[in-house]
């Protein structure tokens, strides 16, 4: 009975196989027969399979159509707009994340797909908005920033919200409005179950469009991708959802750092100090040995407006006093990153860059660095801080403790008489600190302080309060009509974002004066070295610098490029324009100077230690009076500077700066100059290697002691 029934399985199997495969064949006749009618059958199932899943193809589109947005509205490269690359990976990331959509029913499935976007979108407005005043895309670690927003809410909303920040918003409304249809048609289809199966489908596709899109990769792509510091970069080969997400994992990367790469940074950490640095000698070595310090961190004060004149008047009278009356470094770089402000103080006291994921202020607080303060309390300095902002922006009051302040004095120990933008005017902040540096020099036998500036501080908008400057141009000419020579006056810079930094930039230096005039009255000047550096640039459009420098007075416009004379103001250009001034002042006159070689923030420490008479023996930067014509000043970008070139990284392309042959030797060696130097002070910031180096030497110093004794 059994053997029977086994014949019958099988003779109905050869049966049903002859079927198939008839019905096969006669499927390919009628696609040879009639190949149109098969396309358009073929043509319905795909608009039927469309409009089933509808929400999902709309999010899709939406989301995908977003990233390209972003680029197209922020890097502003036409090679971007099409690139294949994040387009695909864009795709990918939106299809993998989607297929979750398909394990809830109609409802729900909306209800997600509608929740995503509104995430994906806010993602986009951030970075969009954000790009315009930092020139990079903002980071997850950024997050814990947040509540600094609400005092500079006011910059936000003039300097950085654009109308291009609200495109973005369509994509929820549409999102919303096809979720509502969908959610009144009466029509029941697959779609609107739970479906597994074709949730794996879809993260089959988007799994495999990441493997095409991981094929298309170089070396350098995923060199940058791992680093994270060129962001720009990371977002027009990755696109910008990828691109989050590897920020999300560099975001955790201070919680994880002792179980992954330890060993390898402690590597890299004692290759790259291994070779001992000779103490090398200049006539500036010790000249201000013992002389007290007061450093000015003059805030967004560029380098342009030194020298600068506006029908005759200068704009920064007293730093011009003090660039020509002592030492004036006129190719001096900040080396920011998402930390701004932050990231210069941080630079300038340890001689390490910023973090690349966060802020050292902000992440990295808890970590031992060898800094100016420090160095200078070891010679019985008393350091002390001064700022008339809250204590907790930038993580300032737990921060300054781990640099080695003594005292942060900040706002509550001031009385807030007058507020210019964003808090106490410059001018009453100066005149209440010198009271407290009167005291201070009066109990101390030496010290080191630092005052920060406040009022140059975007938006630029008080310009009731800043006094009589005036941006306009004014130009005496002929007049044929009465035979008499008048005065005409043009717009010129007047309402424009520049001329407003114009006019507070006159207000800030006209507030310095005061201040060194109050210090010398106080007779502190007499032993004392003023330091003063521009904490970052301004960040103001392109097309402000265009109009300061080829004003068309007929059109109250810009001239056009073809005109005689006309300055050119290129990406480069703007780039090079970013430097800020760096004095090293005292009363006497002694040691003054211009030095025009290129130097970075942190150059400063070694600079300052060679004349005070103290070192850091993990210091990136050099001492500039040794360096001469070679220095290199490393962006936290991968960008570089020399005297000779400037060298984009995201581009790969650089600019000749000197009448000189540059080689590609030439390049590479600067290259992997700035990719060592940046290896090795992220992972001195992430793993503590300053701490755990010392560590280690303390307890092999033990081991030492005890075999001899």
């Amino acid at each position: 009975m059994k053997k029977k029934n086994k014949k019958n399985n099988h003779e109905d199997k050869k049966k049903t196989d002859k079927v198939n495969k008839f019905s096969k064949l006669n499927k390919l006749n009628k696609i040879i027969t009639n190949p149109g009618k098969f396309l358009l059958e073929l043509f319905k199932k795909f608009k039927n399979s469309l409009l089933d899943n509808i929400v999902f193809v709309v999010y899709v589109v939406l989301n995908v159509l977003n990233a390209f947005l972003l680029r197209m509205l922020t890097m502003n490269n036409p090679s971007n707009f099409f690139a294949f690359q994040p387009l695909l990976a864009d795709f990918a990331f939106v299809v993998i994340l989607g297929s979750f959509g398909f394990l809830f029913r109609s409802k729900g499935r909306s209800i997600f797909y509608f929740v995503v976007t509104v995430i994906l979108t806010a993602l986009c407005m951030i970075n969009s908005s954000y790009y315009t005043f930092y020139t990079s895309f903002s980071s997850i670690s950024l997050l814990s920033t947040l509540k600094f927003i609400g005092q500079v809410g006011d910059a936000v909303v003039e300097n950085v919200l654009q109308p291009k920040d609200f495109v973005y918003l369509l994509a929820p409304i549409i999102m919303l409005a096809v979720c509502i249809r969908k959610s009144k048609s009466k029509k029941i289809t697959r779609s609107d179950y739970k479906d597994r199966p074709r949730a794996l489908k879809t993260l089959a596709i988007g799994v495999g469009c990441a493997i095409v899109f991981s094929t298309t990769l170089t070396s350098t792509d995923i060199g940058r991708f791992v680093k994270q510091w060129n962001r720009e970069y990371v977002v027009m080969k990755y696109g910008i959802y990828v691109y989050h997400l590897n920020d999300l994992i560099k975001s955790i990367e201070p919680k994880i750092t002792s179980l992954f790469g330890y060993d390898e940074a402690m590597k890299t950490f004692k290759e790259y100090f291994a070779e001992d640095k000779p103490q090398v000698t200049n006539k500036y070595t010790g000249i201000y040995e013992g002389k007290n310090i007061i450093t000015i961190h003059a805030e967004s004060i560029q380098n342009f407006v030194i020298g600068l004149k506006i029908n005759g008047q200068e704009v920064t009278p007293n730093l011009n006093k003090l660039a020509s009356s002592g030492l004036y470094f006129d190719n001096f770089y900040p080396q920011v990153s998402v930390g701004t402000s932050s990231d210069s103080e941080f630079t300038f006291s340890t001689s390490l860059m910023p973090s690349n994921s966060g802020t050292a202020f902000g992440s990295y607080y808890d970590r031992d660095y060898i800094t100016t303060q420090e160095l200078l309390k070891e010679k019985g300095y008393y350091t002390f801080s001064m700022h008339g902002n809250n204590a907790d922006y930038w993580n300032r009051r737990v921060m300054y403790e781990t640099l080695g302040y003594d005292k942060f004095y900040s706002k509550v120990d001031y009385d807030i008489d007058e507020v210019i933008g964003l808090g106490i005017s410059d001018k009453s902040f100066f005149r209440q600190s010198i009271e407290k540096i009167k005291e201070i020099d009066a109990e101390y036998d030496k010290f080191y302080g630092t005052v920060i500036m406040l009022t140059n501080h975007t938006p630029f908008s008080d310009t009731d309060k800043y006094g009589e400057f005036d941006v306009s141009l004014k130009e005496t000419v002929y007049n044929d009509v009465t035979g008499q020579y008048e005065e005409v006056t043009y717009p010129y810079m007047e309402g424009t974002k520049l001329g407003n930094y114009l006019k507070s930039v006159h207000y800030a230096d006209s507030a310095l004066g005061e201040f060194i005039q109050g210090l010398d009255e106080a007779g502190i000047l007499d032993d004392t070295v003023i330091v003063l550096y521009g904490d970052h640039d301004a960040r103001l459009a392109k097309d402000e610098f265009r109009r300061l420098y080829n004003y068309d007075k007929k059109t109250d416009g810009i001239l056009p490029d073809t005109t005689p004379g006309y300055i050119e103001f290129n990406s480069y250009q703007y780039e090079l324009n970013r430097n800020t001034p760096f004095i090293i002042w005292t009363k006497d006159g002694k040691y003054k100077g211009t030095n025009s070689n290129v130097m970075g923030m942190y150059d400063v420490l070694p600079t300052l230690g060679n004349m005070f008479g103290f070192s850091n023996p993990y210091a990136l930067g050099h001492d500039i009076f040794n360096v001469t014509d070679d220095n290199i000043v490393v962006f936290p970008t991968g960008n570089w500077l020399t005297n000779k070139v400037y060298y984009n990284s995201q581009k790969g392309e650089y600019m000749i700066l000197k009448d000189t042959i540059i080689t590609d030797e030439y390049i590479q060696e600067c290259n992997e100059y700035a990719d060592k130097l940046l290896n090795v002070s992220n992972a001195m910031i992430v793993y503590d290697l300053i701490k755990k180096s010392g560590e280690e030497q303390t307890n092999e110093q033990q081991v030492i002691e005890k075999i001899t004794q």
